[in-house]
């Protein structure tokens, strides 16, 4: 098995001198990868690193597709990125709301009246900060392969149910949450949210690769999605993650998410103001800090340093994306496989670039 772990790299420096500047970090970053792919057999990463508006450094490196030996392509290979979905959805009600089409404090049934109304009224800025009590997935649902073929009918699945506490008490992911968001998306717009997504976020953004994970469709560039099994790898079962598009159902490249992150650092795409709205942690009524705002978590990693951004654990993908404000850098780490553990190399990485500024 060790030959399918051989490194596959190829670096794109932004430009020549700018990655001669960093080409000890660079160095140091490809170890730190090529020695967790190794210790947690990982078949495909993708790396990508901007600073100051400047893609540095882009690596793929082993395979998108074990059974062909295809190496990763960093600009072209499309991985499953899981919550990151969550920070791209979060883009397009930021520019509704930069707008003045949506207001972040109405009650939920005021844009989607034929949303049950629960005991609690919920609202806009709670069901995206993970306060309205929506649930979260059970049982198998996180292996649905059933086709949804609207955001209305993939409501069904939660609609009815109760809410598990009163909205604003209690922090509780839910990715089902961005599901209905996803549904206010199309009421303020009349638009079928994957159409407006395209239209708004992606193609304005030069995404040009990222796209809506339909499993039937012959994808270029879709990499292959990977398990582990007594240490072995194998494919993973089929999905179909039509019953939460919002919220974890998008494919995309690390140099697409790269030109993300860019645009929300240099503020192209909507002001700081707005963009505060959605990265600030929210709070519980008790006035403890969540450390998530809208679809953007805040932390501080082992370094001290602050970062906005999401992580994302899919079937066959587990993502990372961070913004660091303070040091204007941009880092995307996106691998093909269910039982990746990135958090802390994707720290570590980004403090080996930080230091090196």
């Amino acid at each position: 098995m060790h030959r399918l772990f051989i490194l596959l790299a190829f670096f794109v420096p932004g430009s020549q001198a700018a990655a001669q500047s960093y080409m000890g970090a660079i160095d140091m970053a490809t170890r730190r990868i090529s020695e967790e792919m190794e210790m947690q057999k990982l078949p495909g990463v993708a790396v990508a690193i901007s600073l100051k508006d400047s893609l540095i450094w882009s690596a793929g490196m082993g395979f998108a597709d074990l059974e062909n030996m295809v190496p990763v392509d960093p600009a072209r290979s499309l991985f499953r990125i899981g919550s990151v979905s969550k920070t791209l959805t979060a883009a397009a009600l930021a520019r509704l709301y930069e707008n003045g089409l949506l207001d972040l404090d109405a009650e939920v049934q005021t844009i989607c009246p034929d949303f049950p109304k629960k005991n609690f009224p919920i609202t806009v800025r709670q069901v995206g900060g993970h306060l309205s009590g929506i649930r979260h997935y059970r049982g198998m649902e996180f292996l649905s392969s059933i086709r949804y073929h609207s955001v209305a009918s993939s409501l069904a699945i939660f609609k009815d149910d109760s809410l598990l506490f009163k909205p604003g008490s209690k922090y509780s992911y839910s990715s089902y949450g961005w599901n209905l968001l996803s549904y206010v998306i199309e009421n303020l717009t009349q638009q079928e949210f994957l159409d407006y997504m395209l239209q708004n976020v992606f193609e304005p953004l030069q995404m040009l690769h990222t796209q809506p994970d339909y499993p039937e469709v012959i994808t270029p560039g879709r990499v292959r999605f990977y398990q582990k099994l007594d240490q072995e790898l194998i494919n993973c079962p089929y999905v179909d993650n039509s019953y939460k598009w919002a919220g974890g159902g998008f494919l995309s490249s690390a140099e697409d998410l790269i030109r993300f992150g860019e645009a929300h650092l240099n503020n192209t795409f909507v002001t700081p103001e707005t963009l505060g709205q959605f990265t600030d942690p929210q709070n519980l009524v008790d006035g403890t800090s969540t450390g998530y705002g809208i679809g953007w978590r805040s932390a501080t990693d082992q370094f001290g340093h602050n970062w906005v951004g999401h992580s994302g654990g899919s079937v066959g993908g587990i993502s990372m994306f961070q913004i660091y404000p303070d040091h204007q850098l941009t880092l995307v780490i996106l691998t093909n496989t269910s039982h990746a553990q990135i958090g802390m190399l994707a720290s570590e990485i980004a403090n080996d670039f930080i230091s090196s500024q």
